[in-house]
């Protein structure tokens, strides 16, 4: 992001992960972040249990089946500075239960 301030909310396209890529190992959502992530809203609208992982390595936490999470990681900064899902991070997936239906999406919010 360039110098400056922040003062409008831009989305990146929605990533996603459909229940029958949803496996045993941590699985990629989608592409890196293009951006500084400033809010993510994370939705697992699948029918169980899945764990999420920041590295695709440890498990970070779970959400239930039809739950969801939203991260006001820096919205209220108006500079460049301050915390942020770095610009290259990924978020993973694996299961905990087994779900038969539905995806996992992450919806992404940056400031331009």
């Amino acid at each position: 992001m360039a110098g400056g301030l922040s003062v409008r909310m831009r989305a990146e396209p929605c990533r996603s992960l459909a229940f029958g890529s949803i496996g045993v190992g941590y699985a990629g959502i989608g592409t890196a972040m293009t951006n500084p992530i400033r809010v993510f809203l994370l939705q697992n609208l699948t029918d169980a249990s899945v764990w999420f992982s920041f590295d695709g390595v440890n498990d970070h936490f779970p959400l239930p089946g039809l739950g969801h999470v939203i991260v006001d990681v820096s919205a209220n900064k108006t500079q460049d500075t301050g915390w942020y899902l770095a610009e290259g991070d990924r978020l993973y997936c694996k299961r905990l239960g087994v779900p038969t239906t539905g995806s996992v999406y992450l919806t992404v919010f940056y400031g331009q």
